[in-house]
C-alpha cells in the first residue's frame, strides 16, 4: 500500500485485565488495520499500527472507546516511527 500511514498510542485507563487487547486485534482486522498491541508494565497499553488514513482514523476513534468492560481514560499519541516492524498483513497481540 502506497498510501499507508502509521500510528502509536498509549492507552490509560482500565485497559489491562479486560480483554482490551483482544478486542484491539479483532477491531483492527475488521479495519484492515495491520500491527501490534502489548500490555506494558505501567498498567497501559500500548498500540502501533498501520494501514489507510481513513482506517487508522476509525481505529483511533474506537481505541477511545475500548470494549465494554474497559474505562479508557486517555489516548496519548506517540510519535510513529516509520523504521519500526510492523507484523506483515495481520493485527499481532503481543505478551
Amino acid at each position: 500500500m502506497s498510501d499507508t500511514s502509521r500510528m502509536s498510542a498509549r492507552l490509560h485507563g482500565r485497559v489491562q485485565g479486560v480483554g482490551f487487547r483482544w478486542w484491539c486485534a479483532r477491531t483492527a482486522k475488521g479495519l484492515g488495520v495491520v500491527g501490534d498491541v502489548r500490555n506494558c508494565a505501567d498498567g497501559t497499553v500500548q498500540v502501533r499500527a498501520a494501514g489507510d488514513a481513513e482506517a487508522l482514523s476509525r481505529f483511533r476513534e474506537r481505541l477511545a472507546e475500548g470494549p465494554p468492560m474497559a474505562r479508557v481514560d486517555q489516548v496519548e499519541e506517540l510519535e510513529a516511527e516509520t523504521s519500526d516492524a510492523l507484523p506483515n498483513g495481520r493485527f499481532e497481540i503481543v505478551q
